[in-house]
This record gives C-alpha cells, structure tokens and sequence, in this order.
C-alpha cells in the first residue's frame, strides 16, 4: 500500500488523466470517423444523383447522356469510379473501372455503412449503392446505380487523424500532469508548514500552532493547540507534584540526620551515607519527572564539551592525563543543555577517574544524529560484565560512589530517543558511546 500522500495523490491524477484522455481519444475518433464517413456517402450519394439524372431509354434501349465531370472517373485505377446496370442487362461504367464489372450481388457489408467490393487493382472499394425505378413512356425501369472509392482513402485520412491526436492528447497530458504536480505541491504546502510549526513547537520557540491556514486545516490545528494545552497542565501538575515530595522528604531526612549525631561513629556514617543515597535518588526522581517533557532545544557539542573538560582538567593534571578532543564546532544536539551535560558530564567524571595518560572525545555524524565516543586508558571492564555497567548501583570498581552516573546518563538519553553502549578501547580502557539527538 503506497504511504505517501503525495504519491497517492499523483497516482489518482495519473490514473484519472490516462482514463480521461482514452475516453476523449475514443469520442474524438469515433466522431472523427463517422464525419469522414458522411462526407464520402453524401459525395457518392451526389454521383448516384448525377448518373440517375443521366439514363434515358430510347426503344428500350438504355443509353447515358451525361456522365459525372470528375476527371479521375477517365484515369484508370484512379480511386473513384461508378457503374450504371439497367434492367436489360446493359451496364454503363467510369473509365477508372477498366476492364472490371462490379457485381452487386457478390458485393459484402462494409464499414460505415458501405458496401465492400474489389477495385480494378484488387484494392478494396467502398461502394454505395441504390436501386431505382426510371419513369420512361413505357413505364417504371428498374436501374442500380453504384459509386465507389478506394477504401485506402479513408483508412488514410482517419490514419493521419489518430497520429496527429495522439500528438495532440501527449501533449495534452504532460500539461495535465504538469498542473497536477503544481496542483498537489500548492494542495499539501499547508501540511509542510503544520511541520514546520510543530517543529517550532518542539524546540521551544512556541508553545502554540498558528491557527491561520486552510478551513479543512483549522479543526486540526485546534484540536493539536488543545493537545499541547493539556500536556503542559499535566506536566506542571506532574512537576509540583514531584516538588512537593521532594520538599515533604526533606523534614524527615533533617530528623534522621540530627538524630544520628548521637551514634556511635559507625552507625552515623552509615545512616549520612544512607540519607545522602536517599537525596541523590530523590533529585534525580524530580528531574525524570522533567525529562522528556521539557520544550527541547540545540546545544553546541564542542562548546559544552569545552566547558565541562574545563572543569574536569585540573583532576587529572595531576597524573599527567592528556585529553585528545576532536569534535566539529558545528555539530548541535537536540537536547536541553543542562541535561547534555549531566548525562556528558557522568561519563567524562568516570573517565578522569580511571583514566591513565590518555582520555580521547571524538564524534562523527551518523543518519539519525551523532555518536560520540569517550575512551580511556583505565582498567577497563571484562567483556561479560559490559552489558550490565548502565545498571543502577553497579561500580566499575571498587570504590565509595552510588553507582548512579551512568544510569542517569542512560535515562536521559532514553527520554530524548537516545542511548548509551560500553565496549574496550583499543586504548586498552573502556568506550563509552552516546547515540545523540541532531538535526544534520
């Protein structure tokens, strides 16, 4: 099934032009056909006239006063000829017959209404042909009179007909089909700039359609600005409503910390350890509840990327760590930039901690956005245990974080159809890979 309106749309006109213009082929030539036809029968019918007018009977005798003046009726084989057969057997005949009698008895049903006989060359006639009854002084004579021409003429003439309208109807066609691209393009322009505006829409520079458009278009757009009114409610409420935990776990976690101040060293580190846990998680709740929802927009790679490793630098300058970066300045990311930089910011901080000598950002533009790769020259990871890294509270090694970085990273890019993907370096540490988000 075709899925594109505007083939679908150029097929119908296709198929309607074609059928069109076979039905005005067939009117055209049938109309065409039967003119010429007419012409002939009223020229022959007209030459009938003539010979009737010129037999007369004298001692029953018949005799031709006056023949037809067309000079290819004295040209033998000439196309045009006539024949007079009396009662008594005397036949009277053009020139242009020769040596031949046409004989209406073996004469067959022809086209258009004529008679089919054999000319002096063997060529098919179209002969009419007309029996009457001369008054004479001795009474009525019967008498048929024949008119003939070649039927090569009209065959010739409808011939030349066919291929001048054919000419005619093909270029009949491509200014049809020229009409209904235009047609169409001006038809489905409407839909192009719904497209854009939705695309305005998604990247944060409007938070409504333009209701201005065709009156088909309108209800559509109201329905969508609806749409879009009621997502905003429901996220605000989603928002204030995840607020509102976030503040409600604040007192309770206050308390737990003032009452661990009177433990033992231990118990009090592992309830602040426990507390600390807890109030990472809650944040993060409070930022999915954002996520995927907030009116998106373009951040510059390179730039962000600049400003993080700035901050991140001075952590590995220590150990000699040298940062290789190669991105294009010109690459953008469909991602708010705070949450670019949080999900970026998690695996450049992994990097800077594993890393040895060597931390390499590169990104190369793919069909459906960009992949960013940030590889070290750390440790690294077993291949078994790969699969499982972006898992919540899984450590790459041994140490006192939560275990969270990279599972946030993976979510955000989730909400944004992103996605992340672990593999060894042929540094010898560990590859992490974004999938990005970009208009290219």
């Amino acid at each position: 099934m075709i899925q594109s309106l505007r083939l679908r749309l150029l097929v119908g006109a296709v198929l309607a032009i074609a059928f069109i213009l076979l039905l005005v082929a067939f009117g055209l030539s049938r109309i065409f056909s039967n003119y010429v036809a007419d012409r002939y029968r009223a020229d022959m019918s007209a030459i009938i006239d003539q010979l009737a007018a010129g037999v007369e009977f004298e001692g029953g005798k018949a005799r031709m006063t006056d023949e037809p003046g067309d000079p290819r009726f004295d040209l033998p084989g000439s196309g045009l000829y006539w024949q007079v057969v009396a009662d008594n057997g005397d036949v009277f005949r053009s020139r242009s017959l020769w040596d031949i009698e046409l004989q209406p008895d073996a004469l067959l049903n022809g086209p258009f209404g004529f008679w089919l006989g054999e000319g002096p060359d063997g060529e098919p006639l179209l002969v009419q042909l007309r029996a009457i009854d001369l008054e004479t002084p001795e009474g009525n004579r019967p008498l048929t009179l024949l008119a003939g021409f070649d039927r090569r003429v009209i065959d010739n003439a409808i011939s030349e007909y066919h291929d001048a309208t054919i000419i005619m109807l093909v270029l009949t066609a491509a200014v049809l089909l020229a009409a209904a691209f235009l047609q169409i393009g001006i038809g489905l322009a409407p839909l192009s700039r719904l497209q854009n505006g939705l695309a305005l829409v998604r990247s944060g520079r409007t938070d409504q359609l333009p209701e201005a458009g065709p009156t088909e278009l309108r209800p559509l757009v109201s329905e969508m600005n609806g749409l879009l009114k009621e997502r905003e409610t429901a996220v605000e409420r989603a928002r204030a409503r995840a607020s509102d935990l976030a503040h409600g776990l604040k007192t309770p976690l206050t308390v737990l910390l003032q009452l661990a101040d009177g433990l033992p060293d231990k118990e009090r580190s592992m309830i602040r350890q426990q507390v600390d846990l807890i109030r990472q998680r809650s944040d993060r709740q409070l930022q999915s509840a954002r996520l995927g929802v907030e009116q998106m927009a373009q951040t510059g790679l390179a730039s962000l990327t600049g400003k993080l490793i700035s901050v991140l630098a001075p952590v590995t300058a220590a150990r000699d760590v040298v940062w290789q970066v190669e991105l294009d300045e010109q690459m953008t990311v469909d991602m708010d930039p705070a949450d670019l930089a949080e999900a970026l910011g998690n695996v450049l901080d992994n990097a800077t901690r594993y890393a040895k000598s060597l931390i390499r950002v590169t990104a190369t533009r793919e069909a459906n956005g960009l992949t960013m790769d940030i590889e070290d020259d750390g440790p690294g990871v077993q291949e078994a245990a790969l699969p499982a890294i972006a898992a919540r509270g899984v450590h790459l090694v041994d140490d006192e974080g939560t275990g969270l970085g990279l599972a946030i990273t993976a979510d955000i890019l989730a909400a944004y159809g992103g996605a992340i993907a672990f593999s060894n370096a042929a540094t010898g540490g560990l590859k992490v890979s974004l999938s990005l988000p970009a208009r290219l």
